[in-house]
């Protein structure tokens, strides 16, 4: 039989001490510290920047265009395919990796 990854996880938690459970969850837990919804990172996608999801379009630039003043409307009718809710993703990932984004817009404003 072939089991999910879920149904193999399940099975596995019955067999587990609750300090084998408490650890595993320390370990769950810090793997969503880093995931922001709306946010993905592909390697061939952009260079493998943070992007938008459904799109190609990377959270520096998103962030360069607000840091020269660009206002959330302007953006929005500068990238059809966003929604509010993208920008609201993008700025939570840039407080969570701001070392990140900056180096890219300075990178980008080099090239």
């Amino acid at each position: 039989m072939n089991m999910t990854a879920l149904q193999q996880i399940e099975r596995l938690l019955s067999t587990m001490s609750s300090g084998e459970k408490a650890l595993l969850a320390r370990w769950v837990e810090n793997d969503l510290s880093y995931y922001t919804p709306g946010i993905e990172k592909t390697p061939d996608v952009c260079g493998g920047s943070a992007c938008i999801v459904r799109t190609r379009i990377p959270v520096w630039l998103l962030v360069e265009a607000r840091n020269n003043g660009a206002d959330e409307a302007q953006m929005l009718l500068s990238f059809p395919s966003l929604r509010a809710e993208d920008l609201t993703n993008a700025w939570a990932y840039y407080r969570g990796n701001k070392t990140e984004i900056d180096a890219e817009i300075l990178e980008n404003e080099s090239v």
